[in-house]
């Protein structure tokens, strides 16, 4: 097949989910449903987490900056897939699509990163309740955040750096609807040995470390609340790390969805709905099991949309 330098790819084409026009109208409505539900419930969790005094706390602080990073991430992807239906076009510039890698890699990475720091924050609530204040202070919170969005962007960059670097073929037909770093390695016709040890060992890396502090704090928080006398204060020890545990499921169990659909399926269609799991759905969710979960949450929306005060 006919080699293009990177320098003269002047477009690819997403596919999508399906090409069939009649279906088009569909998804459009879905998609669109799906961005501005999640657009709105996560700025309402940003807007009463910043307007209500009694959220000024190092967990609400990583459920406000993990809530800002689901905007993100869905804005990375949904509008692109939006307008290029709407204009019956599957068309994105290259410097689009590899942007469009770049910020799925750091938002999606972010988000990783937020929810091992916010399992840290519940395991030192509760086996270190008296101490809590002083280790989790406010300079260390913000140092937390910008180091998981320096290791981040790091690891996107360096990513996108090595797609750069690849040839492709003529047939540029990504079958997504958006830029995904394994689509983009798979079309590539120069040789993506590199590229492919980089994706497993760097994301082995980077995904095992944040699950693992994951599981190393929940470890933790059981074996200190089976010790707690009272079953009150089990049940009130349970409850603060309910919502998170919820997010860390949606979130990881899509993303090793996706995993396995890559690894033992070779159908677009089956690796699109996997992807479609992992980078839209965790993202609009998150915010109604933040609020439904949590009463001081859902107080505090009560006074940012009606005015009533939070119980």
């Amino acid at each position: 097949m006919e080699l293009i330098n990177q320098t003269t790819v002047s477009e690819f084409l997403l596919l999508g989910l399906t090409d069939d026009p009649a279906l088009q109208p569909l998804i459009f409505i879905l998609f669109l449903s799906m961005y501005l539900v999640t657009i709105l419930g996560n700025l309402l969790i940003i807007l009463a987490v910043s307007s209500d005094p009694h959220l000024h706390t190092p967990m609400y602080f990583f459920l406000s900056n993990l809530s800002f990073t689901d905007i993100c991430i869905s804005t990375t992807t949904i509008p692109k897939m939006l307008v290029n239906i709407q204009t019956h076009s599957h068309s994105i510039s290259y410097t689009s699509c590899i942007s469009q890698v770049c910020f799925v890699l750091v938002f999606g990475g972010l988000e990783s990163c937020l929810l091992a720091v916010m399992a840290y924050d519940r395991y030192v609530a509760i086996c270190h309740p008296l101490r809590y204040t002083t280790i989790m202070n406010s300079r260390l919170c913000v140092l937390l955040v910008l180091l998981c969005l320096l290791v981040t962007t790091v690891n996107a960059l360096l990513h996108s750096l090595m797609v750069l670097q690849l040839s492709f073929c003529t047939a540029l037909e990504i079958p997504h609807f958006f830029c995904e770093l394994v689509q983009l390695i798979k079309m590539a016709c120069s040789d993506t040995h590199i590229n492919t040890l980089l994706i497993y060992s760097v994301t082995s890396l980077f995904a095992g470390i944040p699950l693992s502090g994951i599981i190393f704090s929940y470890t933790q928080i059981v074996s200190s609340v089976l010790r707690m006398p009272s079953m009150d204060g089990r049940y009130k020890a349970f409850s603060t790390c309910g919502s998170h545990l919820l997010v860390v499921s949606l979130f990881y169990g899509t993303a090793f969805g996706v995993y396995m659909s890559s690894a033992v399926s070779d159908s677009s269609i089956k690796n699109v709905v996997a992807s479609m799991m992992y980078i839209v759905v965790p993202q609009m969710l998150n915010p109604f099991i933040y609020s439904l979960r949590n009463k001081e949450m859902k107080g505090a929306l009560r006074h940012l949309i009606t005015g009533m005060p939070s119980l």
